[in-house]
């Protein structure tokens, strides 16, 4: 049990949605929980289309669009940090948090190392092996265009390989912090999509899947439960299914029409 006080947080159970309705959904929380309007929030999700989505001051020019419009795939600009990640058979989880919550309080650093507890656990419970929060990524950093090509400081890692790439948001006085776990198939599926052409080996090499790791596929489901328990677990929490209110859908809705699912926004520099 950890120190920290009891706390009951919404846990909020997705369809699968298009990019820009999943990024517009998680900034529409955001705002929400910032304005007192709806509880800290462990969301779970997945993407219909596939789609890639970018960091939030990454360039719109490391995409081949021909490439990513021939497989059929949706492109997305993250409000988050990062680099380029395909979203394709894989969980995608979301924290938000008002910034007093002692569990995001401090720095980016400190509060991604207590939502990686609650990460860690829930893959323990998968059964993933050697699963840990690498601190020592920042001074092993690689450029390149692809997120799950190299961990970043307190992500998630199964026999040294990457298996959770998380990014992190701040505003209004709330934290927004979600991240991926692919869970089967070819995590280099990625590389004929950007333009710089990645070597799949090299990413192959640095990253993994949960089926990977475990030799056996793990269903969505499953791998929501285990990781909704993870963090009940590791940062004292009773977490109650809730839908999204109605202010946070019609926010949504405007977020996606007038932010995400423009070309302005995907193609900002």
């Amino acid at each position: 049990m950890t120190d920290y006080p009891p706390a009951t947080w919404r846990l909020l159970i997705s369809a699968p949605a298009e990019g820009a309705v999943n990024m517009a959904i998680d900034e529409a929380i955001l705002h929400a929980v910032a304005a007192g309007q709806a509880p800290p929030t462990l969301r779970f999700y997945a993407w219909e289309p596939p789609c890639l989505s970018l960091g939030r001051a990454q360039e719109a020019d490391d995409v081949d669009l021909d490439a990513l419009e021939t497989a059929g795939f949706g492109l997305v600009r993250r409000p988050t940090g990062g680099k380029a990640i395909l979203h394709i058979d894989e969980l995608t989880y979301s924290v938000v948090a008002p910034g007093a919550e002692p569990r995001v309080t401090g720095g980016i650093l400190e509060s991604y190392r207590r939502l990686s507890a609650g990460l860690v656990r829930g893959l323990e419970r998968l059964g993933v092996p050697e699963v840990v929060a690498d601190q020592r990524a920042a001074r092993g950093r690689l450029d390149g265009p692809v997120c799950f090509k190299v961990p970043s400081d307190y992500e998630i890692t199964a026999g040294g390989r990457k298996l959770v790439g998380s990014a992190q948001m701040r505003a209004q006085g709330a934290v927004l912090q979600h991240g991926a776990l692919p869970l089967y198939g070819n995590i280099a599926r990625i590389c004929p999509l950007l333009a710089a052409r990645p070597d799949p080996g090299s990413v192959r090499a640095r990253a993994t899947t949960v089926e990977a790791v475990l030799g056996k596929r793990i269903s969505w489901d499953a791998a929501a439960e285990a990781l909704a328990a993870g963090f009940a677990e590791m940062l004292n929490l009773r977490l109650e299914p809730g839908p999204l209110t109605a202010e946070e859908q019609a926010q949504a809705g405007r977020l996606q029409k007038e932010k995400y699912a423009t070309e302005d926004w995907t193609r900002r520099a």
